[in-house]
């Protein structure tokens, strides 16, 4: 393993960029803004190399991006309900940023922050320390993102966490895969199935109904596998309303172990994404409102929509608020625990 480490002055301060280069020449780039993927180059069936995560050219423009691309999410990635939770009876109220729900943190979230890092044998670990009340949440609390890439072309992201008071924790990364290479068009083409028998039916604003729904005979249904578009203009649900897939999947046999939840195929280039997870599920994102996003990307162009998708392994929306589902409280003497597998190869 090679790891090589850039600083760069930019307008919202000092970013240091590493890049991982494994025993197979294929690479890794890591940004201590929002503990983030910047590009991970990979080759196809025919051994050409291209980024296949969507970035852009200049490392600053992933300050507050609205895609989030790439970067570590949090307090709580994804929606909670009109920015309010409670625990152990104390209402807590947190700043709101997609309409009249909080989204991945708020708008200072540690997707935008800049976090401390340092550089492993394996990889690079990031940390960062969110202080009692920031963005609304409760509690002192230390994050810290592990990336390690192999030399057979795996990238573990291990989460852990701790607080000082009772909070709520859900970590992800928020990567956009398009496995023909960024900037290269849509990825409603490429293949995607899931090992989610269940899914969580949600509001127009993406709050889950907290019914848990089969994916057998609906829209939902990605078991089997099929393309991204096949369904995603079906008149079903929030799929009309948001322009195509935004929803929760949970991992079937879920015991907080490390399972395969989902692969991802494009045939032209014939390469495959393995992801696993201990979390209880996946938020699929097809891209719907990228072309809303306002920096450049790194082929000259913004993105349009459906030009990536994401797989936010994560515990699920809204999940304070719904007392069946997996629990997302921290407290104090514990250790928040989960992680992220993305394995990479040719078919």
């Amino acid at each position: 393993m090679k790891i090589e480490k850039k600083i760069y002055d930019t307008r919202v301060g000092e970013i240091l960029v590493y890049r991982l280069t494994n025993g197979a020449g294929n690479v890794v780039e890591l940004s201590s803004l929002g503990a983030g993927i910047t590009r991970i180059i990979v080759p196809d069936a025919d051994g050409r190399r291209d980024d296949i995560v969507l970035g852009y050219a200049d490392y600053a423009d992933f300050m507050r991006d609205g895609a989030c691309a790439g970067k570590t999410p949090g307090r709580f990635a994804n929606r909670i309900a009109l920015g309010r939770f409670a625990i152990d009876g104390c209402e807590y109220r947190l700043d709101t940023n997609n309409g009249p729900n909080a989204l991945h943190g708020g708008n200072g979230g540690f997707h935008s922050v800049l976090w401390d890092s340092e550089a492993t044998e394996r990889g690079v670990c990031f940390t960062y320390r969110s202080a009692d009340g920031e963005e609304g949440y409760p509690g002192n609390l230390i994050a810290m993102v592990t990336y390690s890439w192999s030399d057979d072309d795996e990238l573990l992201i291990e989460y852990e966490a701790t607080t000082d008071r009772p909070t709520i924790v859900n970590l992800t990364n928020h990567a956009y895969f398009n496995l023909a290479g960024a900037g290269s068009g849509s990825c409603l083409h490429h293949r995607l199935k899931l090992d989610c028998s269940r899914w969580l039916p949600a509001s127009a604003d993406d709050i889950p109904s907290g019914e848990i729904a089969l994916v057998e005979g609906t829209p939902m249904d990605f078991t089997a596998g099929k393309e991204l578009g096949a369904d995603i203009d079906a008149d079903f649900g929030n799929l009309r309303t948001g322009k195509g897939y935004n929803h929760f999947f949970i991992a079937d046999g879920y015991d907080g172990s490390m399972r395969h939840i989902a692969t991802l195929t494009e045939a032209r280039s014939r390469r495959r994404l393995d992801v696993a997870t201990t979390q209880w599920g996946v938020m699929l994102y097809t891209g719907n409102w990228l072309a809303s996003n306002e920096p450049c990307g790194r082929h000259g162009a913004r993105y349009a929509d459906y030009d990536g998708v994401a797989l936010e392994c994560q515990g699920a929306p809204d999940a304070p608020n719904h007392p069946n589902f997996p629990s997302t409280v921290l407290r104090p003497g514990e250790i928040y625990r989960e992680a992220i597998s993305y394995r990479f190869t040719v078919e």
